[in-house]
């Protein structure tokens, strides 16, 4: 949690950070000052799509954008901004932020990540390119 507000804080954002467990359970929420409280909704949506499918939810806005439209019907959020967590192959959890651009919003999920898990993975083996290829 402090490595993504810590992120999120050096580039003047303001944003909410959900913190999911492997069953998609929520561990913590922090709403920084100024973000705005409807956020809090989407960046748990966004954890639960990627603990949940053991995917970046940048792969379903991907492969909705693309020929499977049908995914839209899903229970999940399909926009960028949340990251499984994946060590030795296994989920351990998730991460989702919202309020600002999706792409910064995977960017301080990235960083915190990497920051506190670096041998982390946001993707499963032979999944990493999904979002590139559908």
């Amino acid at each position: 949690m402090a490595a993504a507000e810590d992120e999120a804080g050096r580039n003047g954002w303001e944003v909410v950070i959900a913190i999911l467990n492997d069953g998609g359970r929520i561990v913590a929420v922090h709403r920084m000052d100024g973000a705005r409280p409807g956020n809090d909704e989407i960046a748990i949506a966004k954890a639960t799509t990627s603990a949940m499918t053991c995917r970046p939810s940048v792969v379903w806005e991907k492969w909705i954008e693309g020929r499977h439209k049908a995914y839209a019907t899903f229970p999940f959020i399909a926009a960028q901004g949340g990251l499984p967590i994946i060590i030795d192959g296994d989920l351990i959890g998730a991460i989702g932020v919202s309020g600002v651009k999706s792409f910064e919003d995977e960017q301080i999920a990235i960083f915190a990540i990497t920051t506190v898990f670096p041998n982390a993975k946001t993707a499963r083996a032979g999944e990493e390119n999904d979002a590139q290829t559908f």
